[in-house]
């Protein structure tokens, strides 16, 4: 079965909000992707409205309605607190009900996500985020390292998914690291781990054309978020045959 792409339109946000006006507008290449075989569109909006702002978020989920078999997934710190006129992640949740929503530990200093969960610390506090959400019929996917105690208490907590996240492979690839076989091999044995546990799997950070092939080891990926690379790669080859070429992949994972 092709893992699913999801099509994060952050940075086509970041290059719009370089200027007044709506220039690019995130939703003409949201089409394109969906065009081109994305199965979603990912956004996570910040409190401080770097790239993707309240207005994409209901925008896409507009979109969206007209494409059965597409999702919506909103990514994001449930516990960022309003700013301006952004309501906070829960908020713009229960406004639009996307398919998922990621939760991320992010934190407004942070320039980009940058590891997952310490449910050691913090799980409790997210059990009843957990469960509003669920209440609102939204699958929850968990932002996680490759870490399988962790993985264990997104599992107890009721996830429904985890996001593994891929910097430090994506990290490792680029060095052609000596223990980049061995952290391909961690990544494999957590998804395996969540998939007994009944845990979907998806992954994302930093996954380009390059490094996303050597993912097939991982037993059960079922969804990829992918935008920065993306981005950068349409300046080379246009948009639509970037989306293309990241569903192609998609589409050649070997597992069922």
């Amino acid at each position: 079965m092709a893992i699913a792409l999801s099509v994060n339109l952050n940075k086509i946000a970041l290059l719009r909000n370089s200027r007044s006006g709506n220039y690019p507008d995130p939703m003409a290449f949201a089409r394109i992707a969906l065009a081109e075989g994305a199965k979603g569109l990912t956004v996570h909006p910040r409190p401080d409205q770097r790239h993707v702002r309240p207005q994409d978020v209901f925008n896409c989920r507009e979109l969206l309605a007209s494409y059965t078999d597409c999702e919506f997934n909103i990514e994001g710190n449930p516990f960022a607190a309003p700013k301006g006129n952004y309501p906070g992640l829960m908020a713009l949740v229960d406004a639009t009900r996307p398919e998922q929503c990621t939760l991320v530990p992010d934190a407004d200093s942070q320039l980009t996500s940058d590891h997952g969960f310490d449910l050691r610390e913090g799980g409790e506090r997210l059990r009843p985020i957990l469960a509003q959400l669920h209440s609102w019929g939204v699958r929850v996917s968990l932002f996680m390292d490759p870490d399988i105690e962790q993985i264990r208490l997104a599992a107890a907590l009721g996830a429904d998914r985890i996001e593994l996240y891929t910097g430090p492979f994506a990290e490792a690839f680029l060095q052609q690291a000596p223990n980049l076989s061995q952290l391909i091999e961690r990544y494999a044995t957590a998804s395996a781990e969540a998939k007994a546990l009944g845990l979907g799997v998806n992954a994302g950070h930093d996954l380009n054309l390059e490094n996303l092939p050597s993912l097939y080891a991982l037993p059960c990926l079922q969804e990829v978020s992918i935008g920065h690379a993306l981005t950068v790669d349409a300046l080379l080859m246009g948009f639509g045959p970037a989306v293309a070429a990241y569903v192609a992949l998609c589409e050649a994972y070997p597992h069922g």
